[in-house]
């Protein structure tokens, strides 16, 4: 949610931050209105309460025919009372939902407009190039024995997969290192639960214009998460911080789930987009001024990850219109797949600044002794996608792919992985 005092004081922040997301503007305005009428309703409310009080003290000195006459007039008071205190409450309701449609205004630098006008901020490593015609990411995973998409897709449908063998361990590793990785940064683990609250998925912004990539348990009321930060979002909410050593750094490691709806016909081969995958992520509580700081971190560690593990990428700082409704600024990690001779998304890393804090009732003790929002920020440290990226790059001819000096430690210093079934030409 944003804050309120944003809307009253500068809302063309706001207006600008709307138009370059490519979002209805005129939500400002209608905010706006909602915030007036509400502010309106509760000074008629408290000006018939004192009005009330001041009754109530006359009655109780008052004797007589007089007493009777301002009994009756208390009486029609507190009805009018009981009304204003109605209005209040339909109009904070109406107030609540107008602002919250308002997505968290971009920070400055931010590029606008939609997907395609991302900026590329820099490009690390040499693209990898073969002198043999490479494979894809599921040739070799089936070649490997790792990865069984025709048993995923008989168990459980389309965009459904088994890791087997090697692509199990495989994943493990590549899991345990990342949460190495977190733990020598201060990360605290933890496996957090795939299935939230609906207050919880709201809060984080995951109930927008995204609702239906998400699963829904009616008969429970509960959401699967298709990321660990939902629940790690929730994790403090309606707490107040202690924020006097610095930031609290999470690492959730979870199973998610998407839907993956609107997305038929869009990479439908292999497991770069599926309904079920294994992420650790790494989540952030922070004071507000120290948000875009921790946000660079965040991109640091994830590209040590990647740098480590041999791959080609480019950090981009995503389009305006891109972002989601929570995020102020997110900056993207696409490692080079070399069989679709493009970037593909790997991380995603986003400064929510307070939107999350606001919504989830998050905040920390400042020196003067009041309570403010924290900030939140997020970043995927691992996830299954990234094995297609690591099996493409590493390959070799005979269909064998060079592990990743990094990795071999978590898979018991192996070096190559070898395939299980014959090489064709």
């Amino acid at each position: 949610m944003i804050d309120p005092v944003v809307l009253r004081e500068n809302p063309d922040v706001l207006r600008r931050s709307q138009e370059s997301r490519g979002a209805a503007v005129s939500l400002v305005d209608d905010a706006i209105d909602a915030d007036l009428a509400r502010r309106a309703a509760l000074a008629t409310f408290e000006e018939l309460r004192a009005e009330q009080n001041v009754f109530s003290k006359r009655v109780g000195q008052a004797v007589g025919d007089e007493k009777k006459a301002l009994l009756a007039e208390v009486q029609q008071l507190s009805a009018r009372v009981k009304e204003a205190s109605a209005a209040v409450v339909e109009v904070e309701a109406a107030y609540d939902t107008a602002i919250r449609k308002i997505a968290n205004p971009i920070l400055d630098g931010v590029p606008a407009g939609g997907e395609e006008k991302f900026v590329t901020l820099r490009e690390v490593g040499t693209i990898p190039t073969f002198d043999f015609e490479p494979r894809d990411h599921l040739e070799l995973g089936e070649m490997l024995g790792a990865i069984d998409i025709a048993r995923g897709t008989k168990v459980s449908g389309a965009r459904f997969y088994f890791l087997r063998g090697i692509g199990a361990r495989l994943e493990l590793a590549l899991m345990n290192m990342a949460l190495d990785r977190a733990l020598e940064v201060g990360f605290i683990p933890l496996i957090t639960p795939t299935l939230v609250r609906p207050e919880i998925m709201e809060g984080t912004g995951f109930l927008g214009e995204h609702a239906d990539e998400i699963y829904y348990l009616p008969a429970d009321d509960l959401y699967l998460t298709g990321t660990s930060e939902v629940a790690l979002a929730g994790y403090h909410s309606d707490e107040i911080l202690d924020m006097s050593q610095g930031p609290l750094r999470y690492a959730g490691w979870s199973t998610c789930y998407r839907r993956e709806a609107g997305s038929g016909g869009k990479d439908t081969r292999g497991i770069i987009r599926v309904h079920q995958f294994n992420k650790l992520e790494m989540f952030v509580y922070t004071t507000p001024e120290e948000a875009e700081a921790e946000h660079d971190r965040l991109v640091a560690w994830q590209e040590g990850m990647l740098q480590s593990l041999g791959l080609s990428y480019r950090v981009i700082d995503v389009a305006a219109g891109d972002l989601g409704s929570s995020a102020a600024r997110k900056f993207d990690i696409e490692a080079w797949v070399p069989t679709q001779d493009a970037f593909r998304e790997l991380t995603s890393t986003s400064n929510c600044t307070t939107y999350q804090a606001r919504r989830l009732d998050t905040r920390y003790r400042g020196e003067n002794g009041k309570t403010t929002p924290v900030a939140t920020l997020n970043g995927t440290l691992a996830t299954t996608r990234w094995l297609v990226a690591i099996l493409e790059t590493h390959q070799q001819a005979d269909g064998s792919v060079i592990v990743p000096e990094a990795l071999r430690p978590y898979l018991g210093g192996l070096d190559v992985m070898t395939p299980t079934t014959p090489v064709t030409a």
